[in-house]
């Protein structure tokens, strides 16, 4: 397995980033840019699923990146609700829904595995490499 050197290069982190720009997209062309609450929301727990993901690399321990990478699948679900909720007011239309909901659960799924995988991993950080 090749070795990953920052986050970026991690395609869980570049799908995160993908969802968070598909959301920022619904505000801006779409009458939930308006619904101030709910956008706040979901800008800040579609931000958190890369966010946390950028987190936890940086903190270079797989212990400490396997919890920020279970915060980050949180707030792929935290998203998925919200967007049940977007869909329910009618601010986002039923295709626009099943797509960023298959996108949260396609990310969901991969961080999982990820996190499975570091699990397994004998990968301490190199904060131990000391």
């Amino acid at each position: 397995m090749a070795t990953i050197n920052t986050f970026e290069e991690l395609d869980i982190w570049q799908l995160g980033r993908e969802i968070c720009q598909d959301v920022w997209d619904k505000f801006e062309n779409s009458s939930l840019g308006k619904d101030f609450e709910l956008r706040n929301q979901m800008n800040g727990s579609s931000g958190s699923i890369m966010d946390n993901i950028a987190e936890g690399f940086e903190r270079n321990g797989r212990k400490e990146f396997i919890q920020f990478l279970s915060y980050s699948k949180g707030s792929c679900g935290e998203l998925r609700s919200q967007l049940y909720r977007a869909f329910d007011r009618k601010h986002i239309s039923e295709e626009e829904f099943e797509f960023l909901k298959a996108k949260t659960i396609t990310e969901s799924k991969k961080i999982g595995s990820f996190m499975a995988y570091l699990v397994k991993s004998d990968i301490k950080g190199s904060k131990f490499d000391k």
